[in-house]
């Protein structure tokens, strides 16, 4: 799988060890950067990632910041991408079984590298149920077209 990564100077600590680990289950892993873990602003981080998964340059994404919340919410504002901040192994399964999320948002201050070393795994080895949830996530997709005034009530 082709994996987009990127962090801010909260998650940088993970984000080497996370993408060796990438590297070592076979994944072909692009790094964003930072090279450092001086002070960075996330949204420069986290647009170049979400922008990889939503021209197919990468299969998914993750960020990687303190707590994963200002990645999810750049990231999200990009066509075509799905960005949760998620923070447990069930999160994960249910964030790309229902919602077929493609870039995952991970806490470099509070959840340990083992943890997200599991939120990994489970977000890679999911599959989207499709079914229900099919009609669901074109919902939210619908969202992404300027020209959708809203549901109307």
């Amino acid at each position: 799988m082709r994996i987009a990564i990127a962090s801010d100077h909260g998650g940088f600590d993970q984000k080497g060890p996370i993408v060796a680990y990438l590297q070592g289950l076979g994944h072909t892993v692009t790094d964003f950067g930072p090279s450092d873990a001086a002070s960075v602003d996330y949204p420069d981080y986290a647009d170049p990632v979400a922008r990889a998964v939503s021209c197919g340059d990468a299969d998914r994404g993750i960020l990687i910041c303190g707590t994963g919340i200002g990645m999810a919410l750049v990231a999200d504002k990009v066509e075509g991408v799905r960005a949760a901040p998620i923070q447990s192994v069930n999160f994960a399964h249910l964030f790309r079984q229902h919602n077929n999320g493609n870039v995952l948002c991970l806490s470099g201050r509070f959840v340990s590298l083992e943890d997200n070393e599991a939120i990994i795994d489970e977000f890679l080895a999911t599959e989207f149920e499709g079914g229900r949830h099919v009609a669901r996530v074109e919902k939210i997709m619908r969202e992404d077209d300027p020209t959708y005034t809203g549901v109307k009530r």
